[in-house]
This record gives structure tokens, sequence and C-alpha cells, in this order.
């Protein structure tokens, strides 16, 4: 056979754009191509110095003064698929299957269903994938950049240059995608974009990866499809069944770089963490635990908040599957696991979504929609179908890919809102004028019917800090669909109340009581969360006043108003034990002061709150409506006493509180029964580190009526302590 030396000079104009690195359909000039009687197969390899077909030991010719390389026989000589050999210019040997002879693997159906943003696999279909294609094992990889004027994958096999592996665009809904055979799990791999807009090359971390390198690096490595064996199916049948709302929802809100870490203060693995913690949780008796955000981010200082992988458990802790094992290991102890994840904005990064395709992608051009000013940040364009795709996806993936029982909603409010945190002239209203996001609206609504609809029993609770309505009320009746939002407005009020002097505290009853006039407007949470024990707020511990007795008796008391109180509970990390130094993300809890008893007894007294209150039925049974509650005395701010009663279809709680230093004998409350009473908890009590004030332990009801009641109890109430009595059976 003779073979001629192509020339240079009579190259097609879509042959200098694959040289040129712009061509969008590379397949139109490489692989393989029939021509009547003959055949044809080219490749751009710019680091080879000689080329042949491997199965045939055929010489490829150079075209001289290119990096195109071109075979031409007649037609029939190949079969599909072939090898192509080369040696590059360090003298190494690569074979591998050509990636130009193989067909489209994305199908037109999941094209369609991600352009009307309907696809809630579509992480099955854009990023990185195991896939065999004609027999032949290797990976297919796909993006979206509709205003690329070419993407390449690039990685280690291909010396990141992006003019080795052009992707092919599937038109114009704007997908990229291309198959390349012979690729290990564990590939690092980028998208190197050329923006149609500017000819800028962008360098870009793939959106869907399911897997990053350790932070500071940033590339994405291909994972192989998953193929952990759960054990959890009993959990999530009960998860199914389970009635959320009217069950006790204790949460245990974490950051997993600094609960603990080894004695090198190096993190903890996903396994190591699930023996550790959720063994912590059960024996402090939580019902949850809540992870600040474990999807990838680059900037350990962000917390999680400043994400760039949305479909990732962040490689500091271990591989996606070490993460399933520890959500596994919690699920066989009876835990749920909450994820906090961030629709609300990401971070401006220049290998992450700014921008992506040279273009606002997945942000608003327009500044005044697209840029949290407060934060640094971008938002996203939730009017765009693909990109409420991608959050979407995102959000299912967790709860079906991870078992996850449901996801805290950070920064809702600033979906919400147009003119969040802005000043006037830099908002734009919506097209009635009006400054609530329309888009973001209608995609939190899609966000929880989604969840609700595909993963029932999952719990999907909205950090929102205004007075929204309907927050937590189904979408069919106008509301946003979330299950429980976060009671901001008590934690303010309730923080600032306990900040004071108890000689002040009776100036301020009523932000003890307001609370009630909207605590059943929502389905409310009650958190003391990681944003109160940081930046100069100080401890749970130190933000209480008085000497080292008073403060601990005044935040015994506060958690057991949180715990007696309507509403699920959620306490951050190292509160349990009364931590004296706010919050450090960079170091573990300071476990050390466990060895102290006061300290032991807040940790004990958390540890029976969570008891009594899942237990106790009439202190969760009825969290969420106005007859679950009542009150005893909510006017007697002359001495800084509270008492009310929690009552449900078994029967009622009740509990006093005396807010001052000052024990108050012979102190009558009204109560709905005659009968013995008796202290089922008593925050001052020496188990606690407390002076063990408090009362016999029967209690006989006199037949006196008080507080427009039958009955009333005379009480000791011990000093910065709480009571909970119940109707001895």
């Amino acid at each position: 056979m003779t073979v001629t030396t192509p020339s240079a000079e009579k190259l097609s104009p879509a042959e200098i754009r694959i040289i040129e690195a712009r061509h969008h359909d590379p397949f139109e000039v490489l692989g393989l191509h029939t021509d009547g009687a003959t055949e044809s197969v080219t490749v751009f390899l710019p680091h080879a110095e000689h080329v042949t077909l491997a199965d045939q030991q055929l010489p490829i010719p150079r075209i001289e003064g290119t990096d195109l390389f071109r075979w031409t026989g007649p037609a029939g000589t190949l079969s599909h698929p072939y090898e192509i050999a080369w040696i590059d210019e360090h003298d190494q040997q690569h074979v591998r299957h050509d990636p130009y002879t193989f067909a489209p693997q994305i199908s037109d159906f999941d094209l369609h269903l991600f352009g009307e943003g309907k696809h809630w696999h579509i992480y099955r279909v854009l990023g990185a994938h195991a896939y065999v294609a004609d027999g032949i094992a290797g990976v297919r990889f796909a993006t979206w950049a509709p205003n690329a004027e070419r993407v390449s994958v690039v990685g280690d096999f291909n010396h990141w240059d992006g003019r080795c592996n052009p992707m092919r665009s599937r038109g114009g809904g704007g997908v990229w995608e291309l198959f390349i055979p012979n690729i290990d799990i564990g590939t690092l791999y980028k998208f190197e974009i050329r923006s149609r807009e500017s000819g800028h090359i962008l360098q870009k971390t793939d959106p869907y990866a399911q897997q990053f390198e350790v932070r500071p690096r940033t590339a994405a490595l291909v994972t192989a499809t998953p193929d952990f064996a759960w054990s959890d199916t009993a959990w999530l049948k009960q998860r199914c069944d389970t009635d959320w709302l009217h069950s006790a929802v204790s949460v245990y809100e974490v950051h997993l770089g600094s609960w603990q870490r080894n004695p090198q203060g190096e993190f903890l693995h996903y396994r190591e963490l699930a023996h550790r913690l959720v063994d912590h949780v059960v024996a402090l008796g939580f019902t949850h635990i809540q992870l600040l955000p474990i999807t990838e981010h680059p900037l350990d200082a962000s917390w999680g908040y400043q994400t760039t992988g949305y479909f990732a458990p962040t490689s500091r802790f271990g591989s996606p599957d070490d993460f399933r094992y520890f959500v596994d290991y919690a699920h066989s102890h009876g835990i749920g696991v909450l994820l906090d994840w961030v629709p609300a904005h990401f971070p401006k990064d220049s290998h992450g979504l700014a921008r992506f395709d040279g273009t606002p992608l997945y942000e608003h051009e327009d500044p005044r929609l697209g840029e949290h000013r407060d934060w640094g940040t971008l938002i996203y364009n939730y009017g765009r179908s693909e990109v409420r795709n991608f959050l979407l996806a995102s959000a299912n993936y967790w709860l079906e890919e991870f078992h996850i029982d449901g996801l805290r909603v950070d920064a809702v409010a600033s979906m919400l809102y147009l003119d969040y945190s802005r000043e006037e002239g830099d908002w734009a209203p919506n097209i009635y004028g009006g400054n609530e996001n329309l888009a973001a609206i209608d995609f939190l609504r899609d966000l929880n019917e989604l969840s609700h609809g595909e993963h029932p029993g999952t719990l999907m609770v909205a950090e929102e800090s205004t007075a929204w309505p309907q927050v937590t009320r189904p979408t069919w009746l106008g509301g946003l669909g979330f299950t429980l939002k976060w009671n901001m407005g008590w934690m303010h009020d309730v923080l600032t109340y306990m900040s004071k002097d108890p000689v002040h505290r009776h100036f301020h009853h009523d932000q003890l009581t307001f609370g009630l006039l909207y605590a059943f407007t929502e389905n409310f949470v009650l958190p003391f969360s990681h944003d109160e024990v940081v930046h100069g707020k100080g401890s749970m511990l130190n933000k209480m006043p008085g000497d080292e007795w008073q403060r601990f008796a005044n935040l015994r008391l506060l958690y057991t108003f949180m715990y007696t109180y309507p509403g699920a509970k959620l306490l951050f990390m190292g509160s349990e034990f009364a931590q004296g130094d706010e919050w450090n993300h960079a170091q573990a809890l300071d476990w050390y002061v466990l060895d102290y008893p006061l300290h032991q007894g807040i940790q004990q007294l958390v540890t029976d709150l969570n008891r009594l209150y899942r237990e106790d039925t009439a202190l969760h049974a009825v969290n969420y409506e106005a007859h679950g509650f009542e009150w005893i005395d909510c006017h007697d701010a002359s001495q800084s006493v509270l008492s009310y009663l929690r009552r449900d279809e078994q029967g009622f709680t009740i509990t006093v509180m005396n807010f001052t230093p000052i024990p108050r004998h012979d102190y009558r409350i009204g109560v709905p029964t005659g009968g013995v009473y008796r202290e089922v908890l008593n925050s001052d009590s020496e188990f606690y580190g407390g002076a063990n004030i408090g009362n016999p332990s029967n209690l006989v009801a006199d037949d006196i009526p008080w507080m427009n009641r039958s009955h009333s109890l005379q009480l000791t109430l011990p000093p910065l302590a709480a009571l909970v009595l119940k109707l001895a059976t």
C-alpha cells in the first residue's frame, strides 16, 4: 500500500479550527470517515512523534507542519472500535481506542428533560461517569456551557492540554460530551473552555463532579459507580412512616472539621467520625445530627458555606463511600442526618461556577440581581431552567444517593427578597414592581415538592429570619413547603434577655413572652446554632451574666426553657458541655473541660432534657399547634417568674422558671387538677452542679383556686432554675 504525506497547504477550515482548538464538533474532522471506496482516520496529537493504527500496525502520517495525523486506505480495512498507538516527545508509548470513533452517548430525552429543568438525576448524565461504549470501558464526560466556542477535557492523561480532547456540542441546549476510552477511576480532570464571546481560555472544575482532590487543589476525580452496601432499609421505612411534626426532633449541629481531631491536630476520617460522633450523640439523646456543609469547598474558613462541589462530599475527611458509611452507621443507631445545603449563593473562585463559559451562566449578569454585596459571592439565576435543575438535582442527589434525612437550607431570606441587604437603587424590582424574588420562590416550592414527593419523611428546614408568611405551609396552600423554620426571633429575644443582669430582668419580661404571639404561625425550630458562638459573640456559657455559679445556673435554666418551649430543638456542638471559649473552626472543641463538675453537670442536664423531651409526649406531640400550650402565669415580671403547661391527649407537663438568683419560697401556682405532683426535672439539682434547692418528692395539690384554675401548688423555686412537674400516676 502506498502512503502519501498530506500537505498542510490543503487544510480545510474545519481542520484549521481543530488545530486552533476552536471547533465545536471535532467529530467532523477527527475519527473514522468513509468516502466511497476509501476510508480515513484523522487524529490530532500535539505531543506525538510517531502514530500508528495499533490493530493493523499501519503508520498514520503527519500532515506536514501540523499535529494532525491522517491515514487513508480502502474502505473496510478497519473495524470499530480501533486503537491508536503513539510515541510522545519523551519516548513514552501510549495505546488507546480513538475517542472520536464513538457515537453520542447521551440521549436526546436526557437533554430535553435538562432543558426543561426537570431532570432530577442529571448528575448521572453530566459530569464524569465510568461507562462502557461498544464494549470498551472508559469515562463519559459531559458539561453544560452554551456560550462556549470549544470545550475540552483536560487531565494528566493529556498533559492538561485543551487541544487534545475537544468535546462535541450536542446542539442548541449547550451540553458538550465526549467518551474517552481507557481512562482509570481516580483520574484527575477539569474542563477547559474557550469563550465564544471573548476567546479567553478558562480552566474550570466540573460542577457535577462527585469527588475532588484535597484542597487547596481543585481538580475533580473520576469516581466509580457506587456499590455501597447499605444496611438502613428499616430506618428508611421508619422515616417514611414517621409523623415528624408530632414527634421529638432534637438536633445536634456539628462542624466535622473542629468537633474532634486526632492527636496530631489533623482531621478525623468519616469512618472515625461515624463511631465517635454518633456514639456521643446517642449517649446525649439527640434524634438528629446536622452537619455544617460538607459539600466540597476550597476554604476551611468558610465552614463550607462557599461551596464549589454541589455533588461531592468534601475529600477532607475521606471518599464518598466513607461518607455513606457515616450516614449508614448513624441510621443503624437510630440517628438521622441532616445536611446544611447552600443554594443561595456561590463563590467567585476562578475555577468554579463564576462566568463558567465566559459569560454569567449560573449567575445573573446584572450585579443588582447576581451579586451579594455583604458576602462577596454570586447569586444563582433561579429563572434559568438548567440552573434550577442543577440545584434541584443536587438536593435530590444527597437525599437519594447518600440517604440524607433532610436539608437545612441556608440563607433563605436572602433568596426571597430582591432588596435583601441592599441600598436604595442597588436592586431591581420584579415584573410587578415588588421586592419578592419570584423565580426563587418558585424554586423553593419546587425543591420542597421534590424532596417530600420523592423522599417521604425527609425534613426540609429553612433558615429564614424575616416574617415571610407560610414558610412551613404546603405549596398547595400558597406556602413555601418547608417542614420546619428556624425561630430566629425567639433566639435573639431570649439570648438578649438572658444576657441581662437578673436585677434588671423584670424590665424585659416581654422578651420571654412575646414569642408566643407568633409561636404557632410556623413549624419552628429553636436554634442555638454555630452563628451564636462566633465572631466575638462568646460561647453560650459566657453570654450568661454573673459569677461562675450564676453563669452555669443561667445556662441550665436557658436549656430547660428551650426544651420545654414549643418547637423542635437545635444545639451547636460544645454547647452541650458549656465550652468556655467561642467556637474556632481551626481547632477541636475544648473537651478537657469535662474534667470539671460544672461542665459535667451541663452535659448531664442536656442528656436528661433530651430524654424527657423524647419520652414525655406532652413536650413534643403538639409542638406546632396552639392547643398544646397554656400559660399558667406570664405576668409575674416583678419576680421574673414564668410558668406554663404543655399538653397533649395523654396529659400535661408544668414548667416553672425563676430568672433571679433569689430562692422563692411558698410560691403558689394554679394547676389544672388535684392530685399528687412530682418534680421530674430540677435544673438546680446537685447532679447538674446546682444548689439542690427544691421540693418534696410528692407535692399534693391544694384545693385552693388560683390563677383561674381549680387547684394550686405551693412551691419552692430554686434560684436561676427551672422545675418541670408531672401529675403522678
